[in-house]
Protein backbone atom coordinates (compact mmCIF):
# COMPACT_ATOMS: atom_id res chain seq x y z
CA UNK A 1 0.00 0.00 0.00
CA UNK A 2 2.81 2.43 0.85
CA UNK A 3 4.45 1.78 -2.51
CA UNK A 4 1.16 2.46 -4.29
CA UNK A 5 0.70 5.73 -2.39
CA UNK A 6 4.24 6.81 -3.27
CA UNK A 7 3.50 5.91 -6.90
CA UNK A 8 0.35 8.04 -6.96
CA UNK A 9 2.23 10.96 -5.43
CA UNK A 10 4.97 10.61 -8.04
CA UNK A 11 2.40 10.49 -10.85
CA UNK A 12 0.75 13.65 -9.53
CA UNK A 13 4.15 15.36 -9.30
CA UNK A 14 4.93 14.31 -12.87
CA UNK A 15 1.55 15.56 -14.07
CA UNK A 16 2.27 18.89 -12.37
CA UNK A 17 5.59 19.09 -14.23
CA UNK A 18 3.77 18.51 -17.51
CA UNK A 19 1.14 21.12 -16.66
CA UNK A 20 3.84 23.64 -15.72
CA UNK A 21 5.64 23.09 -19.01
CA UNK A 22 8.74 21.63 -17.36
CA UNK A 23 8.19 18.33 -19.15
CA UNK A 24 7.05 18.77 -22.79
CA UNK A 25 4.32 16.46 -24.07
CA UNK A 26 6.58 15.27 -26.88
CA UNK A 27 9.06 13.99 -24.29
CA UNK A 28 6.23 12.31 -22.40
CA UNK A 29 5.28 10.47 -25.58
CA UNK A 30 8.87 9.32 -26.05
CA UNK A 31 8.98 8.19 -22.43
CA UNK A 32 5.76 6.21 -22.79
CA UNK A 33 7.12 4.50 -25.90
CA UNK A 34 10.21 3.47 -23.96
CA UNK A 35 8.58 2.51 -20.66
CA UNK A 36 5.37 0.80 -21.83
CA UNK A 37 6.97 -2.43 -23.14
CA UNK A 38 9.05 -2.67 -19.96
CA UNK A 39 6.01 -2.28 -17.71
CA UNK A 40 4.07 -4.85 -19.75
CA UNK A 41 6.98 -7.24 -19.26
CA UNK A 42 7.05 -6.57 -15.51
CA UNK A 43 3.29 -7.20 -15.32
CA UNK A 44 3.32 -10.41 -17.35
CA UNK A 45 6.40 -11.86 -15.63
CA UNK A 46 4.87 -11.17 -12.23
CA UNK A 47 1.80 -13.14 -13.27
CA UNK A 48 3.97 -15.97 -14.62
CA UNK A 49 6.06 -16.12 -11.44
CA UNK A 50 3.08 -16.00 -9.12
CA UNK A 51 1.20 -18.72 -10.98
CA UNK A 52 4.31 -20.88 -11.27
CA UNK A 53 4.72 -20.56 -7.51
CA UNK A 54 1.05 -21.39 -7.00
CA UNK A 55 1.54 -24.49 -9.12
CA UNK A 56 4.34 -25.60 -6.78
CA UNK A 57 7.42 -25.16 -8.97
CA UNK A 58 9.59 -23.60 -6.26
CA UNK A 59 8.51 -26.11 -3.62
CA UNK A 60 9.15 -29.03 -5.98
CA UNK A 61 12.68 -27.79 -6.71
CA UNK A 62 13.40 -27.04 -3.04
CA UNK A 63 12.42 -30.55 -1.95
CA UNK A 64 14.90 -32.04 -4.39
CA UNK A 65 17.66 -29.63 -3.42
CA UNK A 66 17.27 -30.69 0.18
CA UNK A 67 17.72 -34.29 -0.89
CA UNK A 68 20.68 -33.48 -3.15
CA UNK A 69 22.38 -31.67 -0.26
CA UNK A 70 23.09 -35.16 1.17
CA UNK A 71 22.71 -34.02 4.75
CA UNK A 72 25.46 -31.38 4.56
CA UNK A 73 24.36 -27.82 5.28
CA UNK A 74 27.08 -26.31 3.09
CA UNK A 75 25.88 -28.44 0.17
CA UNK A 76 22.27 -27.37 0.73
CA UNK A 77 23.35 -23.74 1.04
CA UNK A 78 25.27 -23.84 -2.23
CA UNK A 79 22.36 -25.51 -4.03
CA UNK A 80 19.91 -22.92 -2.72
CA UNK A 81 22.34 -20.16 -3.70
CA UNK A 82 22.42 -21.59 -7.23
CA UNK A 83 18.62 -21.65 -7.27
CA UNK A 84 18.53 -18.00 -6.12
CA UNK A 85 20.95 -17.01 -8.88
CA UNK A 86 19.01 -18.81 -11.60
CA UNK A 87 15.71 -17.42 -10.34
CA UNK A 88 17.15 -13.90 -10.33
CA UNK A 89 18.77 -14.18 -13.75
CA UNK A 90 15.72 -15.59 -15.54
CA UNK A 91 12.74 -14.45 -13.44
CA UNK A 92 14.06 -11.17 -11.93
CA UNK A 93 15.28 -10.11 -8.52
CA UNK A 94 11.80 -9.29 -7.23
CA UNK A 95 10.67 -12.86 -7.90
CA UNK A 96 13.59 -14.12 -5.83
CA UNK A 97 12.81 -11.71 -3.00
CA UNK A 98 9.07 -12.35 -2.90
CA UNK A 99 8.55 -15.97 -3.91
CA UNK A 100 11.83 -17.75 -3.25
CA UNK A 101 12.62 -16.25 0.17
CA UNK A 102 9.85 -18.11 2.06
CA UNK A 103 10.78 -21.38 0.38
CA UNK A 104 14.50 -21.04 1.16
CA UNK A 105 13.87 -20.10 4.79
CA UNK A 106 11.39 -22.94 5.24
CA UNK A 107 13.83 -25.48 3.79
CA UNK A 108 16.50 -24.28 6.22
CA UNK A 109 14.09 -24.48 9.14
CA UNK A 110 12.92 -27.97 8.33
CA UNK A 111 16.51 -29.09 8.05
CA UNK A 112 17.11 -27.63 11.51
CA UNK A 113 19.60 -25.06 10.18
CA UNK A 114 19.91 -21.35 11.08
CA UNK A 115 17.82 -19.23 8.72
CA UNK A 116 20.04 -16.12 8.69
CA UNK A 117 22.77 -17.23 6.24
CA UNK A 118 20.14 -18.60 3.86
CA UNK A 119 18.06 -15.42 4.07
CA UNK A 120 21.04 -13.15 3.49
CA UNK A 121 22.18 -15.30 0.58
CA UNK A 122 18.78 -14.89 -1.04
CA UNK A 123 18.55 -11.11 -0.82
CA UNK A 124 22.19 -10.42 -1.68
CA UNK A 125 22.07 -12.68 -4.72
CA UNK A 126 18.72 -11.19 -5.71
CA UNK A 127 20.56 -7.90 -6.12
CA UNK A 128 24.05 -8.91 -7.23
CA UNK A 129 23.06 -11.75 -9.58
CA UNK A 130 20.75 -9.39 -11.46
CA UNK A 131 23.57 -8.11 -13.66
CA UNK A 132 23.70 -10.84 -16.28
CA UNK A 133 20.62 -10.49 -18.50
CA UNK A 134 18.27 -7.63 -19.44
CA UNK A 135 15.32 -9.50 -17.89
CA UNK A 136 17.04 -9.82 -14.51
CA UNK A 137 16.41 -6.23 -13.43
CA UNK A 138 14.28 -3.30 -14.51
CA UNK A 139 17.36 -1.09 -14.82
CA UNK A 140 18.90 -3.67 -17.17
CA UNK A 141 15.93 -3.36 -19.50
CA UNK A 142 16.40 0.39 -19.54
CA UNK A 143 20.10 -0.07 -20.24
CA UNK A 144 19.32 -2.49 -23.07
CA UNK A 145 17.18 0.20 -24.68
CA UNK A 146 19.94 2.78 -24.21
CA UNK A 147 22.38 0.41 -25.89
CA UNK A 148 20.20 0.41 -29.00
CA UNK A 149 18.27 -2.75 -28.24
CA UNK A 150 21.37 -4.92 -27.81
CA UNK A 151 20.56 -8.64 -27.86
CA UNK A 152 20.45 -10.61 -24.59
CA UNK A 153 23.56 -12.50 -25.74
CA UNK A 154 25.36 -9.23 -26.39
CA UNK A 155 24.27 -7.89 -23.03
CA UNK A 156 25.52 -11.06 -21.30
CA UNK A 157 28.83 -10.78 -23.16
CA UNK A 158 29.26 -7.32 -21.67
CA UNK A 159 28.15 -8.24 -18.14
CA UNK A 160 29.22 -11.86 -17.53
CA UNK A 161 32.50 -11.06 -15.75
CA UNK A 162 31.13 -8.45 -13.33
CA UNK A 163 28.06 -10.64 -12.75
CA UNK A 164 30.22 -13.57 -11.64
CA UNK A 165 32.38 -11.37 -9.42
CA UNK A 166 29.35 -9.65 -7.88
CA UNK A 167 27.77 -13.00 -6.98
CA UNK A 168 31.02 -14.46 -5.61
CA UNK A 169 31.78 -11.77 -3.03
CA UNK A 170 28.59 -12.14 -0.92
CA UNK A 171 28.90 -15.92 -1.04
CA UNK A 172 32.49 -15.73 0.17
CA UNK A 173 31.48 -13.36 2.97
CA UNK A 174 28.71 -15.69 4.14
CA UNK A 175 30.98 -18.74 3.90
CA UNK A 176 33.47 -17.03 6.23
CA UNK A 177 31.12 -15.34 8.70
CA UNK A 178 28.70 -18.27 9.04
CA UNK A 179 31.22 -21.09 8.62
CA UNK A 180 30.25 -22.73 11.93
CA UNK A 181 26.59 -23.05 10.97
CA UNK A 182 27.45 -24.25 7.47
CA UNK A 183 29.44 -27.16 8.89
CA UNK A 184 26.33 -28.70 10.43
CA UNK A 185 24.56 -31.78 9.12
CA UNK A 186 20.84 -32.38 8.77
CA UNK A 187 18.54 -35.33 8.37
CA UNK A 188 17.86 -36.31 4.76
CA UNK A 189 14.10 -36.73 5.20
CA UNK A 190 12.14 -36.01 2.01
CA UNK A 191 9.84 -33.03 2.25
CA UNK A 192 6.48 -34.54 1.35
CA UNK A 193 4.10 -31.72 2.18
CA UNK A 194 4.31 -27.97 2.16
CA UNK A 195 2.27 -25.90 4.54
CA UNK A 196 2.38 -22.10 4.35
CA UNK A 197 2.09 -19.72 7.23
CA UNK A 198 -1.07 -17.65 7.24
CA UNK A 199 -1.01 -15.27 4.32
CA UNK A 200 2.35 -16.55 3.08
CA UNK A 201 3.43 -18.24 -0.13
CA UNK A 202 3.88 -21.90 0.55
CA UNK A 203 7.19 -23.33 1.68
CA UNK A 204 8.35 -26.62 3.18
CA UNK A 205 6.63 -27.49 6.42
CA UNK A 206 8.46 -26.58 9.63
CA UNK A 207 10.38 -29.30 11.38
CA UNK A 208 8.19 -31.54 13.43
CA UNK A 209 5.11 -31.23 11.22
CA UNK A 210 3.77 -33.64 8.66
CA UNK A 211 2.43 -30.95 6.37
CA UNK A 212 -1.19 -31.45 7.41
CA UNK A 213 -3.57 -28.72 8.36
CA UNK A 214 -5.01 -28.44 11.83
CA UNK A 215 -8.05 -30.37 10.73
CA UNK A 216 -5.88 -33.38 9.86
CA UNK A 217 -6.34 -33.21 6.11
CA UNK A 218 -3.42 -33.02 3.68
CA UNK A 219 -2.79 -29.71 1.95
CA UNK A 220 -1.89 -28.81 -1.60
CA UNK A 221 0.60 -26.20 -0.45
CA UNK A 222 -1.88 -23.32 -0.58
CA UNK A 223 -4.73 -24.43 1.65
CA UNK A 224 -6.27 -27.34 3.54
CA UNK A 225 -8.55 -28.66 0.83
CA UNK A 226 -7.37 -32.25 1.20
CA UNK A 227 -5.88 -32.52 -2.29
CA UNK A 228 -2.27 -33.20 -3.17
CA UNK A 229 -0.28 -31.05 -5.56
CA UNK A 230 -2.06 -30.72 -8.89
CA UNK A 231 0.32 -32.54 -11.20
CA UNK A 232 -1.26 -31.05 -14.31
CA UNK A 233 -0.68 -27.51 -13.02
CA UNK A 234 2.85 -28.39 -11.91
CA UNK A 235 3.72 -30.02 -15.23
CA UNK A 236 2.03 -27.30 -17.25
CA UNK A 237 3.89 -24.55 -15.38
CA UNK A 238 7.17 -26.43 -15.87
CA UNK A 239 6.56 -26.70 -19.63
CA UNK A 240 5.64 -23.02 -19.89
CA UNK A 241 8.83 -22.00 -18.08
CA UNK A 242 10.92 -24.39 -20.18
CA UNK A 243 9.63 -22.71 -23.35
CA UNK A 244 9.63 -19.18 -21.93
CA UNK A 245 13.19 -18.95 -20.63
CA UNK A 246 14.97 -19.53 -23.96
CA UNK A 247 12.42 -17.27 -25.65
CA UNK A 248 13.38 -14.45 -23.28
CA UNK A 249 17.00 -14.58 -24.48
CA UNK A 250 16.21 -15.19 -28.14
CA UNK A 251 16.25 -11.50 -29.07
CA UNK A 252 12.46 -11.20 -29.45
CA UNK A 253 11.07 -8.23 -27.47
CA UNK A 254 10.70 -9.79 -24.04
CA UNK A 255 7.17 -8.55 -23.43
CA UNK A 256 5.87 -10.77 -26.24
CA UNK A 257 6.87 -14.23 -24.90
CA UNK A 258 6.20 -13.20 -21.29
CA UNK A 259 2.68 -12.04 -22.16
CA UNK A 260 2.03 -15.26 -24.09
CA UNK A 261 3.28 -17.33 -21.14
CA UNK A 262 1.07 -15.40 -18.71
CA UNK A 263 -1.95 -15.99 -20.96
CA UNK A 264 -1.27 -19.75 -21.22
CA UNK A 265 -0.84 -20.14 -17.47
CA UNK A 266 -3.94 -18.06 -16.77
CA UNK A 267 -5.95 -20.28 -19.12
CA UNK A 268 -4.61 -23.40 -17.41
CA UNK A 269 -5.50 -22.06 -13.97
CA UNK A 270 -8.94 -20.99 -15.21
CA UNK A 271 -9.64 -24.66 -15.82
CA UNK A 272 -7.85 -26.22 -12.86
CA UNK A 273 -7.81 -23.65 -10.06
CA UNK A 274 -9.86 -20.61 -10.91
CA UNK A 275 -9.67 -19.16 -7.38
CA UNK A 276 -5.97 -18.38 -7.95
CA UNK A 277 -6.83 -15.85 -10.68
CA UNK A 278 -7.34 -12.75 -8.58
CA UNK A 279 -6.69 -9.05 -9.07
CA UNK A 280 -3.81 -9.34 -6.61
CA UNK A 281 -1.78 -11.10 -9.33
CA UNK A 282 -1.31 -7.70 -10.93
CA UNK A 283 1.52 -5.78 -9.19
CA UNK A 284 -0.40 -2.51 -9.01
CA UNK A 285 1.89 -0.87 -6.42
CA UNK A 286 5.02 -1.62 -8.45
CA UNK A 287 3.44 -0.43 -11.70
CA UNK A 288 2.27 2.82 -10.11
CA UNK A 289 5.64 3.39 -8.47
CA UNK A 290 7.64 2.70 -11.63
CA UNK A 291 5.34 4.82 -13.82
CA UNK A 292 5.47 7.76 -11.44
CA UNK A 293 9.22 7.44 -11.02
CA UNK A 294 9.82 7.39 -14.78
CA UNK A 295 7.77 10.59 -15.12
CA UNK A 296 9.42 12.43 -12.23
CA UNK A 297 12.94 11.41 -13.23
CA UNK A 298 12.32 12.60 -16.79
CA UNK A 299 11.23 15.96 -15.36
CA UNK A 300 14.36 16.01 -13.19
CA UNK A 301 16.47 15.35 -16.26
CA UNK A 302 14.83 18.29 -18.02
CA UNK A 303 15.77 20.45 -15.03
CA UNK A 304 19.42 19.43 -15.26
CA UNK A 305 19.71 16.90 -12.43
CA UNK A 306 22.21 14.71 -14.37
CA UNK A 307 24.54 17.70 -14.58
CA UNK A 308 24.61 17.86 -10.80
CA UNK A 309 25.73 14.23 -10.71
CA UNK A 310 28.45 14.83 -13.27
CA UNK A 311 31.05 15.67 -10.64
CA UNK A 312 30.38 12.39 -8.84
CA UNK A 313 30.16 10.25 -11.97
CA UNK A 314 33.39 11.44 -13.60
CA UNK A 315 34.46 10.70 -17.17
CA UNK A 316 36.45 8.14 -19.12
CA UNK A 317 36.57 4.37 -19.42
CA UNK A 318 39.69 3.57 -17.41
CA UNK A 319 39.41 1.35 -14.36
CA UNK A 320 39.47 4.32 -11.96
CA UNK A 321 36.81 6.17 -13.94
CA UNK A 322 34.57 3.10 -14.09
CA UNK A 323 34.96 2.61 -10.34
CA UNK A 324 34.05 6.26 -9.74
CA UNK A 325 30.85 5.90 -11.77
CA UNK A 326 29.93 2.61 -10.08
CA UNK A 327 30.56 4.16 -6.66
CA UNK A 328 28.34 7.12 -7.57
CA UNK A 329 25.58 4.71 -8.60
CA UNK A 330 25.94 2.73 -5.37
CA UNK A 331 25.91 5.90 -3.27
CA UNK A 332 22.84 7.23 -5.06
CA UNK A 333 21.08 3.89 -4.67
CA UNK A 334 21.67 3.72 -0.93
CA UNK A 335 20.65 7.34 -0.44
CA UNK A 336 17.59 7.31 -2.72
CA UNK A 337 16.84 4.01 -4.44
CA UNK A 338 18.57 2.15 -7.24
CA UNK A 339 16.03 2.97 -9.96
CA UNK A 340 16.12 6.79 -9.61
CA UNK A 341 19.90 6.59 -9.14
CA UNK A 342 20.17 4.77 -12.46
CA UNK A 343 17.79 7.11 -14.27
CA UNK A 344 19.64 10.21 -13.07
CA UNK A 345 23.08 8.90 -14.02
CA UNK A 346 22.16 7.16 -17.29
CA UNK A 347 22.85 10.23 -19.49
CA UNK A 348 26.37 10.34 -18.02
CA UNK A 349 27.28 6.82 -19.13
CA UNK A 350 27.97 7.41 -22.80
CA UNK A 351 29.67 4.09 -23.61
CA UNK A 352 28.73 0.44 -23.03
CA UNK A 353 31.58 0.08 -20.51
CA UNK A 354 30.41 3.07 -18.48
CA UNK A 355 26.81 1.90 -18.62
CA UNK A 356 27.97 -1.49 -17.33
CA UNK A 357 29.79 0.26 -14.47
CA UNK A 358 26.64 2.21 -13.62
CA UNK A 359 24.64 -1.02 -13.52
CA UNK A 360 27.21 -2.51 -11.17
CA UNK A 361 26.67 0.41 -8.82
CA UNK A 362 22.88 0.40 -8.98
CA UNK A 363 22.35 -3.39 -9.06
CA UNK A 364 25.14 -4.77 -6.87
CA UNK A 365 25.71 -1.69 -4.72
CA UNK A 366 22.34 -1.24 -2.92
CA UNK A 367 23.12 -3.62 -0.06
CA UNK A 368 23.33 -1.15 2.83
CA UNK A 369 20.09 0.77 3.37
CA UNK A 370 16.69 -0.97 3.34
CA UNK A 371 15.21 1.36 0.75
CA UNK A 372 18.14 1.06 -1.66
CA UNK A 373 16.36 -1.74 -3.52
CA UNK A 374 12.67 -2.55 -3.67
CA UNK A 375 13.61 -6.24 -3.61
CA UNK A 376 15.24 -5.75 -0.20
CA UNK A 377 12.07 -4.23 1.26
CA UNK A 378 9.96 -7.05 -0.16
CA UNK A 379 12.43 -9.61 1.22
CA UNK A 380 12.35 -8.12 4.71
CA UNK A 381 8.55 -8.08 4.72
CA UNK A 382 8.48 -11.79 3.83
CA UNK A 383 10.90 -12.55 6.65
CA UNK A 384 8.86 -10.52 9.12
CA UNK A 385 5.77 -12.55 8.29
CA UNK A 386 7.74 -15.74 8.90
CA UNK A 387 9.07 -14.46 12.26
CA UNK A 388 12.65 -14.29 11.00
CA UNK A 389 13.97 -11.19 12.71
CA UNK A 390 16.81 -9.30 11.04
CA UNK A 391 17.48 -5.78 12.29
CA UNK A 392 18.17 -3.09 9.73
CA UNK A 393 21.16 -2.03 11.82
CA UNK A 394 22.74 -5.46 11.53
CA UNK A 395 21.87 -5.62 7.84
CA UNK A 396 23.50 -2.22 7.22
CA UNK A 397 26.66 -3.20 9.12
CA UNK A 398 27.05 -6.31 6.98
CA UNK A 399 26.28 -4.26 3.88
CA UNK A 400 28.96 -1.68 4.69
CA UNK A 401 31.47 -4.49 4.27
CA UNK A 402 29.89 -6.46 1.43
CA UNK A 403 28.71 -3.63 -0.85
CA UNK A 404 32.08 -1.86 -1.40
CA UNK A 405 33.90 -5.16 -1.87
CA UNK A 406 31.26 -6.34 -4.34
CA UNK A 407 31.37 -3.15 -6.40
CA UNK A 408 35.17 -3.14 -6.38
CA UNK A 409 35.41 -6.78 -7.49
CA UNK A 410 32.75 -6.37 -10.20
CA UNK A 411 34.35 -3.23 -11.63
CA UNK A 412 37.74 -4.94 -11.60
CA UNK A 413 36.28 -7.90 -13.47
CA UNK A 414 34.66 -5.53 -15.98
CA UNK A 415 37.93 -3.71 -16.60
CA UNK A 416 39.86 -6.96 -17.06
CA UNK A 417 37.23 -8.48 -19.36
CA UNK A 418 37.07 -5.36 -21.54
CA UNK A 419 40.86 -5.26 -21.79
Amino acid sequence: MRLAIIGVVLLLAGASAVAAGVLPLSDVGTLVGRAAPILVFVLSMTVVSELASEAGIFRWVARRLRHWGRGRSVGLWLLLALLAMLCTVFLSLDTTAVLLTPVVVSVARQAGLPALPFALTTVWLANTASLLLPISNLSNLLAQDTLGGISPVGFAALMWAPALAAAAVPLLFIAIVFRAGLRKRYERIPVTRIRPAAGEPAGPAPAGTDGRGTDGRGTDGRGTDGRGTDRLLLGGAAVVLAVLLPALVSGVPVWIPSTAAAAVLAALFAVRRRRALTVSLVPWPLLLFASGLFLVMEAARQLGAPTLMGALAGHGTGAAALLQLAAAGALGSNLLNNLPAYLLAEPLAGTPQRLAALLIGTNAGPLITPWASLATLLWHERLRRMNVLISWRGYALFGLVVAPLTVLAAVGALALAQG
